[in-house]
């Protein structure tokens, strides 16, 4: 593995007397693409929320480049290079995809937003459509995010999360909500964009088929654990990984 950009140690989280994460110890390398599996309930997403500042640890320590952002909040992860997209894309429904862009610039540039100050500028336009060429939507600039298809709004919501060019991308479940003949194509253009983009990239995915095509690494949750980490092809052969995760029936080489 590569210098670790973030080192977790020790985390934990308990709702109550639920322990939704228990002691999880994890090194992420520069440029890895990492995908986690696990069943519902199984302490992904809350992992996912505890480093990017949406959840305080109950007990552990998380570091990104050697800085330790346990506390933090979720803008201040952010400015410090981690951010996220989410199950559901956050995006404004009946506005453009250019204008979704632009109100993400804006936000991620320090008082850009002020009410006697434009969105619009020259600069700002040239970088959304950019960013949209890069993820392979810019024919959409003009339509209303509504009237698009699931894995469009998916790109969009990821091309938003990384207009402040973060380090450390995290993606909660990026294929939920797309047709299987699509996952291939959106995954495509997802991981192309990423990697011009050169981020270190750590997604949750319940296809395991994207996981073993895409995942360079893989973890996988149990109980609020991880019970096994590395390649695809050993972590989904995994007897346990079997058991509790993926199935028995599993071809873990599907494509």
């Amino acid at each position: 593995m590569s210098e670790p950009i973030l080192v977790v140690e020790g985390l934990e989280k308990s709702f109550g007397g639920v322990a939704a994460a228990r002691d999880i110890n994890l090194r992420l390398g520069e440029g890895e693409v990492v995908g986690v599996i696990g069943a519902n309930g199984a302490g992904k997403t809350t992992f996912v929320n505890m480093v990017t500042g949406y959840l305080k640890p109950s007990a552990g320590t998380i570091r990104f480049r050697g800085r330790d952002i346990t506390r933090l909040g979720p803008r201040e992860v952010t400015g410090a290079g981690i951010c996220r997209s989410f199950q559901v894309p956050q995006v404004f429904g009946s506005m453009s995809v250019h204008d979704n862009v632009m109100i993400a610039l804006g936000i991620a540039e320090k008082g850009a937003l002020a009410s006697w100050r434009p969105l619009e500028t020259g600069e700002r336009a040239r970088r959304a459509t950019a960013l949209l060429e890069r993820y392979g939507i810019a024919s959409s600039a003009g339509r209303e995010v509504r009237l698009l298809p699931q894995g469009v709004r998916k790109l969009l919501d990821v091309a938003m999360a990384t207009v402040s060019d973060p380090e450390l991308l995290m993606l909660d479940e990026p294929t939920s909500g797309i047709s299987t003949e699509e996952k291939n194509d959106i995954m495509d253009r997802l991981m192309s964009a990423l990697r011009a983009g050169r981020k270190t990239v750590l997604f949750v995915e319940h296809d395991m088929a994207v996981v073993a095509r895409y995942a360079g690494r893989v973890l996988a949750f149990y109980d609020g654990r991880i019970i096994a980490d590395g390649p695809p092809s050993t972590v989904l052969a995994d007897a346990d990984v079997r058991r509790h995760v993926v199935g028995e029936a599993l071809h873990p080489h599907a494509a």
